[in-house]
């Protein structure tokens, strides 16, 4: 009898050691996630960029289903007993988050109160109030590649079953960003036996091409008209590259990769004339498949035309031997900080920031970074802005005045770029407001 009270007393014990010691570890998080909040909060308003969980808190319990259920770490938290966006920044918009939430009280929004993001108005098929142009991809407010696969081909197939084609030279479609959006409706175009023209200012990949050296990103099934399934809820910035080439060599995109599109005309006859750096190319219908990123925002600094200014980093090895400076402090300046300091071969990296804190990425990256300041691979300069760019060196001034030059060889500017917005307006497509609506 008295061992059978003593292994219940033991038992209770336990019990009650693992509950303590697991709302100790509940009450750190819940800590941490407060402060991130309260650094959220000062940073003024703040709005992911696409769209977002909007959580009600008079239907949410505090389940943290939410919190499980979302790949990026450190979008959502539980704060006093309710789920939290605490980083907008790094949300991606994927909507894990509201399938997982038991009680609906998880919404999908655009924008929120104090910020207005204004989003091009389209139908299902995601064709505009001009007759015959689509746009699709990151520039309609959606997120993720694939999405982005499936709004190409939605846009294509609309068109494929419609009667719009080109005649007396024009082409039928002309599809603007080789991206996985413009990728995915060129594909479905050719399936259906059209005259399409793919066009991109850079190359085939879009914005992945962009991306540092074995980044990874959320893909999920991707449904490739002619190519197929490709499953994987994952894939590494090499393997999305080889994916596209290895369709490029299968079905020989009719891509014109360096061509900037300047314009988007609409002639009295509905058909288009699609003028870029090359000349012009007349088409019945036009999918833009733009990316968010859009033009690279510039500092607007003496020097800032100088060579060593670049708004992108491709491979970590163009900067051997040379002492980089990356600006920035989102998820991408970051990202490009951690890839110049691990390839191991760069003289010096160090990262300028004009806040206290990486607060604005995601808390893998804030954990890397961490690690490389510490080291001493990384050098922080926060609360610090760059006010000028000299060939073998540059000015920083710091928060409380001090002025400081640095030597440096080359500058990497991931500031984020201006949306396509103004583009899309000069083309006469219509934007809607969105103030935190689904």
């Amino acid at each position: 009898m008295l061992s059978y009270f003593l292994i219940t007393a033991l038992a209770f014990g336990l019990a009650a050691l693992a509950v303590a010691l697991w709302r100790r570890v509940e009450l750190k998080r819940e800590r941490r996630a407060s402060a991130a909040l309260e650094d959220l909060e000062g940073m003024g308003p703040v709005v992911a960029a696409g769209r977002h969980p909007k959580i009600d808190p008079y239907r949410c319990i505090g389940s943290g289903a939410c919190v499980a259920a979302c790949p990026e770490k450190g979008v959502l938290a539980i704060v006093d007993g309710r789920g939290a966006l605490v980083n907008p920044l790094a949300c991606v918009g994927h909507g894990l988050c509201q399938d997982a939430c038991p009680v609906e009280a998880i919404s999908l929004v655009y924008g929120s109160r104090e910020i207005t993001l204004r989003l091009p108005k389209i139908d299902e098929h995601l064709e505009t109030n001009v007759a015959g142009l689509f746009v699709c991809g990151e520039a309609s407010g959606m997120g993720l590649i694939k999405n982005a696969v499936r709004q190409g081909r939605t846009a294509a197939e609309h068109i494929a079953a419609g009667n719009r084609r080109g005649k007396d030279g024009a082409v039928d479609v002309v599809v603007v960003g080789a991206g996985p959006s413009g990728i995915s409706a060129t594909l479905a175009l050719m399936d259906a036996g059209l005259n399409v023209q793919l066009l991109d200012q850079n190359e085939l990949g879009g914005t992945i091409r962009h991306y540092p050296r074995a980044k990874v990103v959320m893909t999920g099934t991707l449904e490739l008209p002619l190519y197929g399934k490709v499953r994987g809820s994952t894939m590494s910035k090499e393997e999305l590259v080889a994916l596209w080439e290895d369709i490029d060599q299968r079905f020989h995109l009719p891509l014109r990769a360096g061509e900037l599109v300047e314009d988007v005309a609409r002639r009295d006859d509905g058909t288009f004339v699609v003028r870029s750096t090359s000349g012009e190319t007349r088409a019945a219908s036009v999918v833009l498949a733009l990316g968010r990123r859009g033009t690279p925002r510039k500092l607007e600094i003496p020097g800032e035309e100088h060579p060593k200014v670049a708004y992108q980093l491709l491979e970590p090895a163009e900067f051997a031997g040379k002492r980089a400076l990356v600006v920035g402090g989102g998820n991408s300046a970051v990202e490009c900080a951690i890839a110049l300091a691990e390839a191991g071969g760069c003289e010096s990296v160090a990262i300028s920031y004009r806040r206290g804190e990486f607060a604005r990425c995601r808390g893998d990256n804030r954990a890397r970074i961490a690690e490389l300041i510490e080291r001493g691979a990384v050098r922080a300069l926060l609360k610090t802005e760059l006010t000028s760019i000299e060939p073998t060196e540059v000015s920083l001034k710091h928060e409380d005045g001090r002025e400081e030059r640095i030597a440096n060889d080359a500058v990497i500017v991931q500031v984020g770029g201006t949306p396509p917005s103004a583009l899309l307006t000069k083309w006469g497509v219509a934007l809607v407001a969105k103030r935190g609506e689904e």
